[in-house]
């Protein structure tokens, strides 16, 4: 579904993304794993058009590398970035409004199935979205990008200082994405999670691809863990 060959992007002179390759099959959790700061995010924001890609980038087999990004949604891919991108002087319901792919077109996801995921949006459906907790902040912005029908959803540091009850949630909406066949790129520092949703895991390190492989391959490498890992 998805192919990255000698992805390259750059902050100025700065070299961020150095010869990235990777893969996602449809209905595919794919984990990409590594410190702060060795360009898992830019990996996403260059897939998404929002850093220029030097490289390729195909989507069911168009090459999409330095499109607009809501060309790129359009196509049918998702993003849900780490800073919780929402609407704050929009009611819940209406930033779950604003995310649904089209009047006309029924997706796979409705917004009572965001309720039912996510019962606290339902409680607060008619509150702004600014007034929201962190945790139901990540939650409103998981479910609008899920609103507009990706069959592939790629999901930044999702459970970053959330609570373990709302780390729970989250992972239970991961494995929902994937049993409805949609691919999730997952960037995530929490292993446990990472080892226990995910098909396949990328490790990054300096800008670059440095393992790829299972979970059972991974933790089969301590020496991976040890040295692009651990801190």
């Amino acid at each position: 579904m998805l192919e990255v060959r000698n992805l390259n992007s750059y902050y100025g002179r700065s070299h961020i993304l150095q010869g990235v390759d990777l893969d996602i099959k449809q209905g595919e959790i794919v984990s990409l794993l590594g410190r702060n700061g060795v360009g898992r995010s830019t990996t996403c924001k260059a897939i998404m058009g929002l850093v220029t890609p030097h490289g390729t980038v195909k989507y069911k087999g168009e090459d999409i590398a330095g499109l607009p990004s809501h060309d790129i949604a359009h196509k049918g891919i998702g993003y849900v970035p780490e800073d919780r991108w929402i609407f704050p002087s929009l009611t819940v319901l209406q930033n779950l409004q604003l995310g649904q792919k089209s009047a006309k077109q029924k997706g796979r996801w409705t917004i009572e199935d965001m309720y039912q995921l996510f019962p606290i949006l339902y409680e607060r459906s008619n509150l702004k979205a600014g007034l929201l907790s962190g945790g139901e902040q990540q939650m409103l912005t998981m479910c609008r990008t899920l609103m507009g029908d990706p069959d592939l959803v790629m999901i930044d540091e999702p459970t970053e200082g959330l609570a373990p009850k709302v780390v729970e949630l989250v992972k239970n909406l991961i494995s929902e994405i994937a049993k409805r066949k949609i691919s999730v790129l997952l960037v995530e520092q929490k292993l446990t999670i990472a080892l226990k949703i995910a098909d396949r895991l990328y490790v990054m390190g300096h800008g670059q691809i440095v393992f790829e492989g299972t979970p059972q391959t991974f933790q089969e490498n301590p020496d991976v863990r040890k040295e692009w890992l651990e801190v």
